[in-house]
């Protein structure tokens, strides 16, 4: 197996078996135009890599491998596509703006339907001979961008069309879990053996830790859950949520790596007390944090919490 790293900062891989190659702004302009269409790169390059090997797996950087990516190559065969998740058909939510601006068009030139399943393309396998398909799916994005240039899923939407009714979807959750969501305490993780391992990322003691970096959210016991719910009762309505996130952040959990996404819960809390309440100045997030039930939910790291959430409010 051939690991190839594409990316605009090589320093992270220097001690790791991979062959990395180092990305230009010029070139990623290039894989993005004609629109500056980020996720476009992603067949761009796949496309490039099916010319030199017979099959290949396109992995994004947000996953964990549940097991060997070894059994993802297993399933990447001739008349199939590989991809993460196969969600739902597209006629499913029809108040989407992939539905509503495209659905017509795509009906009219018999490319898709609304029984047409949906994919996630956090990975992408194909063999060569099914190369064509990205060819299809990069001449689509082009063509789809300005009719739907907000859809954040329009890469994996147009990859969905080019391979409906020609291959056959393969799922692969059970090896990759694609952690698009809540990036932050799972990339604190990451971060967290990088500083312990990053000078030695081989090591016997580094690779057993890799099994404490593993891809469940941390998350503390349900009675410690029901006791800071309890807890939270004695606040505002609008802070309750944010002062058990905060406490999800202070569990002391028994693995260090789960431990070190404290500051990740800090930070989604604030940012989710933001969201609903509006942006908090700083002189009101301290009397958040100081009051009475607040204080003494958080106990002894009340201060820590405090400095930090401060530190990322003027960042």
């Amino acid at each position: 197996m051939d690991i190839q790293v594409y990316t605009d900062n090589s320093q992270p891989y220097a001690k790791l078996p991979v062959t990395v190659h180092l990305l230009d702004e010029a070139t990623r302009q290039a894989w993005n135009a004609p629109h500056g269409y980020h996720f476009r790169s992603k067949h761009v390059l796949l496309r490039q890599v099916l010319q030199q090997h017979p099959l290949a797996v396109l992995i994004d950087t947000d996953t964990f491998f549940r097991t060997s990516p070894l059994q993802l190559f297993a399933r990447v065969a001739t008349g199939k596509l590989l991809c993460n998740a196969i969600g739902p058909r597209y006629g499913a939510n029809q108040k989407c703006l992939l539905y509503k601006n495209l659905l017509t068009l795509l009906q009219a030139r018999g490319l898709a339907d609304c029984q047409m399943p949906l994919i996630n393309s956090g990975v992408i396998g194909l063999t060569a001979e099914d190369a064509s398909t990205l060819d299809r799916s990069i001449a689509m994005m082009d063509e789809f961008y300005p009719l739907a240039r907000e859809a954040y899923t329009l890469e994996e939407f147009c990859l969905a069309v080019a391979a409906y009714r020609q291959l056959e979807l393969v799922e692969c959750t059970d090896v990759i879990h694609h952690y698009w969501s809540r990036k932050a305490q799972f990339r604190a993780k990451i971060q967290a053996w990088l500083r312990k391992h990053g000078h030695d990322p081989l090591s016997q003691p580094a690779l057993a830790d890799v099994k404490l970096v593993n891809d469940q959210l941390p998350r503390p016991p349900a009675l410690h859950r029901l006791g800071y719910k309890a807890l939270s009762l004695t606040l505002p309505s609008h802070e309750r949520q944010f002062a058990r996130e905060l406490l999800y952040g202070c569990y002391p959990y028994p693995n260090e790596f789960d431990r070190a996404c404290a500051p990740a819960w800090w930070d989604k809390a604030l940012e989710n007390l933001n969201a609903r309440c509006g942006q908090m100045q700083p002189e009101q997030l301290r009397q958040c944090l100081r009051h009475p039930g607040l204080r003494l939910s958080l106990g002894e790291r009340r201060k820590e919490i405090e400095a930090h959430l401060l530190r990322s409010s003027h960042t």
